[in-house]
């Protein structure tokens, strides 16, 4: 269903909308991305050998949570933004293109039994699904810094 407590579309504005919508399906799929980040180290543990062989930096050396923002080296850090930047760039997201209804063209499902793109009332569901999980994982990430 349809859900605005604070009002933000009571102007009835689709394209405003539509962006909006867009703009919380991708904080939830880094929100998604992050939580399982916070939490994996936790539950595997962490890759054997160096983060940074030449700043002799290990793996294992780098805290879970928060701490490890200042123990990743910048050159990691800029990794990280380029990376970003190759995902938000690549595909185009403008208003009317698959892009911007968050059809960016990496299917973390590849086609099969368990998910045809061309099924419409499927691909309906996974999206709503999409959408319902991201809204909790924004909440779970914002309680594990809290946590920390």
């Amino acid at each position: 269903g349809f859900w605005d407590p604070a009002g933000f579309c009571k102007d009835g504005d689709a394209v405003k909308f539509a962006r909006r919508r867009q703009t919380e399906i991708k904080h939830g799929r880094v929100a998604m991305l992050a939580a399982m980040g916070y939490m994996t180290p936790e539950i595997t543990g962490k890759w054997p050998g160096y983060l940074s062989p030449s700043m002799g930096i290990k793996f294992e050396d780098v805290p879970n949570g928060l701490a490890a923002i200042s123990k990743v080296p910048a050159a990691g850090w800029g990794q990280i933004i380029a990376w970003m930047a190759y995902c938000e760039i690549s595909v185009n997201q403008k208003p009317g293109t698959p892009g911007a209804k968050g059809e960016l063209g990496w299917q973390g499902i590849p086609p099969g039994p368990s998910y045809n793109p061309n099924d419409k009332e499927s691909k309906s569901k996974k999206l709503k699904s999409e959408l319902a999980n991201g809204r909790l994982a924004m909440m779970a990430i914002i309680g594990m810094f809290f946590q920390d």
